[in-house]
């Protein structure tokens, strides 16, 4: 598939003739970080400077995750701020995060920009480029006359559903909490999937605290937001999203961003890729590994994670697996020791893996995903089918997009 020309007017030469300088800001989350990162490498193959904001705990994990530390130098510059939370604090607690993001940020990123523009008279940022949930970026941005473009990092399907929150509103679909006031499905159009009422873009099932916050901040704000920015990025491409592209007006959409030949050290990874999977899949027959992944978020409770086991183990067919050692709370690693023994090199287990290279190689078969945007369009572009296990948020809708308009999945 070939790639899109990232557009060149985001950014242009001064009347001095200086080199562009942009930042980039994701939200701290692995789904923002990793397109945003690929992003920035298409930006800086137009040549044009980028540095890369991220939080203090978020910067240190993707530094630690790279494997090499001297021999590749990268063309985009790493650095970080702090995101107002004490070292011993959860950044898994959504709530928490967002409250002292909102609160600090700001100012943060004030003083960074300040500090820049001050350094060097050919270093001035000319552009701030920030996921739409870093929304402060775009704010803080447009306070200081810098010219502003967010990314949505998900599927324009959802973004519709969000900027068509105050329509469902007003024609009393939802009430002002993001609550169905009836139990029916959802259509903006004949072209989008239907939401039904317990899978939004917003649900977020079993915890109501997360999912009020994120309708009141991203849902209900969503068209403030999209004003506040000169340009509307998207990480998908017009032949996959036709209907919805021409729904949203001035979205750009620019992918599929991917990695591609890029320097592996710079993915904007939280965890180190365990490459040694790309060497076992060499040995698998063609189209016979099934490849199980769930994303960077997602949690299963230990029963979950004891009948997936099983369910891998009896099928009897090569599969790649990649385990966090947070996506369960049970006692992981003495399961997994006797797991790998009772498997016999039938199955592979890692960490994280290089997804793009996995999803790449001619011995998968399939991809058991929780539809996570990124995901679902790395294996769109690499031609894998899909098993669906949507968690939350926008993965019910990517699911309904890969079984139902698609056709490449079942769920």
């Amino acid at each position: 598939m070939r790639e899109p020309e990232i557009p060149l007017k985001i950014c242009v030469m001064d009347s001095q003739g200086r080199q562009p300088h942009v930042l980039v800001i994701p939200f701290p989350a692995q789904g923002h970080v990793a397109p945003l990162m690929k992003l920035s490498h298409k930006i800086v193959d137009h040549g044009i400077k980028v540095t890369f904001v991220n939080t203090e705990f978020i910067h240190a994990k993707v530094k630690a995750s790279m494997v090499v530390k001297s021999e590749e130098k990268s063309p985009i510059r790493l650095v970080s701020i702090p995101d107002g939370l004490e070292p011993g604090d959860d950044r898994k607690d959504f709530l928490k995060l967002t409250q002292s993001l909102l609160k600090v940020m700001p100012v943060h990123l004030k003083d960074l920009i300040e500090k820049i523009n001050q350094s060097n008279d050919d270093d001035q940022i000319g552009c701030v480029i920030a996921s739409i949930g870093a929304v402060w970026a775009l704010e803080v941005a447009e306070k200081m006359g810098i010219t502003r473009a967010a990314v949505w990092p998900g599927g324009p399907g959802n973004l519709a559903f969000l900027l068509h929150v105050p329509k469902l509103i007003e024609d009393g679909i939802i009430d002002t909490t993001g609550t169905p006031i009836k139990d029916n499905l959802i259509w903006l159009s004949k072209e989008i999937p239907a939401c039904s009422s317990n899978e939004l873009p917003w649900s977020f099932l079993g915890d109501s605290k997360i999912q009020n916050l994120i309708f009141e901040y991203h849902a209900l704000r969503m068209n403030q937001y999209v004003k506040q920015c000169n340009w509307l990025l998207c990480n998908s491409f017009h032949e996959l999203d036709s209907a919805v592209c021409d729904l949203i007006l001035g979205i750009l959409p620019i992918g599929p961003l991917l990695l591609g030949n890029q320097l592996s050290n710079y993915v904007g990874s939280f965890w180190p890729q365990n490459s040694a999977c790309l060497s076992w899949l060499d040995k698998q027959p063609v189209g016979s590994v099934i490849y199980v992944a769930f994303g960077s978020i997602a949690t299963f409770s230990q029963q979950q994670f004891d009948e997936l086991a099983l369910g891998l183990e009896l099928i009897s067919q090569p599969f790649l697996w990649i385990v966090r050692s947070d996506i369960t709370d049970g006692p992981l690693a003495e399961f997994l020791q006797v797991f790998r023994t009772r498997l016999n090199d039938r199955g592979m287990i890692v960490e994280w893996a290089p997804q793009e290279k996995v999803l790449d190689h001619p011995s998968i078969a399939c991809f058991v995903s929780h539809c996570g945007w990124n995901s679902t369009l790395e294996g769109i572009s690499m031609g894998v089918r899909f098993l669906c296990w949507p968690f939350f948020t926008d993965q019910f809708h990517n699911r309904s997009y890969i079984c139902d308009v698609w056709k490449i999945g079942l769920g």
